[in-house]
């Protein structure tokens, strides 16, 4: 009898990736650089899933206790001793105080993790290199790493307000994805990538900048202090690594990329007389290719390390690519979000609590998708705020059927309810 396997979506990505190495499509190397594995580490899966199949995939000891788990009595009671007798000590002498006064055997990681965790211990910064910067040579293969950055330039002339164009340049071969969009929020980044990862496949890595993408100081930019958090989180999903520079020269490849466009591009725009950036988006396409034909390079290995996109991927890539918002279920089964109300509906696919925790997720088609334990709720969008009342709501939790239980009349729901009208009719006469 058959059982269905579940696979995590980075178990999906790895499976794919052996078959095209069974299959020959791509070398041992190239396999074990895209699984960040070795080569035998790589050769042992490769047969696993020759042998086993799917199974083979499947970590052996999923579900299993690590060996060297540390107990979690032992873990608090290391951190009520860092509290009481350590918090000023470093993460070193504090291990070795640990071990000879209260004989507790913590490594020094793991007693720095801890002492991070309860805010004894503040990480200090690396200090900055010299200016003396070596040479890094390209990396090998086709999709092996992407990197990425904005540009804001008048890239019109004195036709059009200033605006940004989004550029990726593969480091192996030269290869550029270009885009036009007003700025570098988000939504417009979001935009970009989920288009590169449905026509030309998810790469292994991106190469970014760390501030100035990011953390936009841009008159023209849109700026977003979860840019960064939600772009690592789209990412992660997809299972592409996010590689960050620390300066400008690091990524210099599309920091040149960026000097030549600026030089050849504005010229070229303005010979056609393109002033918009829908005309200019379309001029990109061909661009693109001449651009790569003057420019590119042959990659040191073939083979495109660029994955397709799982199934599960597909269906979920709007849900991927949305911004990501947090927000309380009132009593009143309202959410706020961005000075609006929301009003969740009687009837919901699953059971909806107060005070409960939903997701909103802002599509880049700006519509608005609320979900709970996996599932979508239905709402509406309120016109104004919604009243407060006193009354008692009878209305405990939004489930997935109507309730057809009526309270009897000596109920307490019924009894405060003709408290109140007796009241409310005994005001109205001592108004009269």
């Amino acid at each position: 009898m058959e059982h269905d396997i579940v696979m995590t979506n980075a178990e999906a990505n790895r499976h794919a990736i052996i078959l095209k190495l069974i299959h020959k499509e791509i070398n041992g190397t190239q396999a074990a650089r895209q699984l960040h594995l070795s080569v035998r580490q790589t050769k042992r899966l490769k047969a696993r899933v020759i042998t086993q199949g799917v199974k083979g995939i499947i970590h052996q000891l999923r579900g299993v206790t690590g060996n060297n788990k540390l107990s979690k009595e032992l873990i608090e009671k290391a951190t009520t001793y860092l509290t009481e007798y350590y918090p000023d000590f470093g993460p070193t002498f504090a291990q070795e105080k640990l071990a000879e006064i209260h004989k507790l055997t913590i490594g020094v990681s793991t007693v720095r993790k801890l002492m991070i965790e309860v805010k004894l211990f503040k990480p200090k910064r690396r200090k900055a290199n010299g200016e003396y910067r070596a040479w890094r040579e390209r990396k090998a293969s086709f999709g092996e790493m992407i990197q990425f950055d904005g540009s804001y330039h008048k890239w019109f002339e004195d036709r059009a307000p200033e605006c940004c164009l989004l550029a990726g340049i593969d480091d192996a071969t030269g290869r550029v994805t270009l885009k036009f969009d007003t700025n570098e929020s988000i939504q417009c980044v979001f935009t970009f990538w989920k288009e590169y990862v449905e026509t030309i496949g998810k790469p292994v890595a991106i190469y970014l900048d760390k501030y100035s993408t990011y953390k936009i100081n841009h008159p023209s930019a849109t700026d977003n202090k979860e840019l960064m958090s939600q772009f690592q989180r789209a990412l992660k999903t997809l299972g592409i690594s996010v590689i960050h520079a620390n300066s400008p020269q690091a990524k210099g490849r599309v920091e040149r990329l960026n000097e030549t466009l600026q030089d050849r591009l504005v010229k070229e725009l303005r010979l056609r007389n393109i002033s918009t950036i829908e005309e200019a988006n379309i001029f990109l396409k061909e661009y693109a290719k001449t651009f790569d034909g003057k420019f590119g390079v042959l990659p040191k290995k073939e083979g495109d390390l660029h994955l397709p996109l799982t199934k599960h991927e597909t269906e979920n890539l709007e849900a991927i690519f949305s911004v990501h918002s947090k927000r309380l279920v009132h009593n009143d089964y309202t959410l706020q979000f961005k000075n609006r109300w929301i009003q969740l509906a009687e009837i919901q696919p699953t059971g909806v609590c107060k005070k409960d925790t939903v997701l909103i997720e802002e599509r880049l088609d700006k519509s608005l998708h609320i979900s709970l334990r996996g599932m979508y709720l239905t709402y509406e969008i309120l016109p104004n705020r919604p009243e407060k009342t006193t009354i008692l709501l009878p209305m405990l939790t939004v489930t997935k059927t109507k309730s057809d239980w009526k309270p009897p009349k000596n109920h307490p729901w019924r009894r405060y309810e003709i408290q109140n009208q007796d009241a409310s009719l005994i005001r109205q006469n001592v108004n009269v």
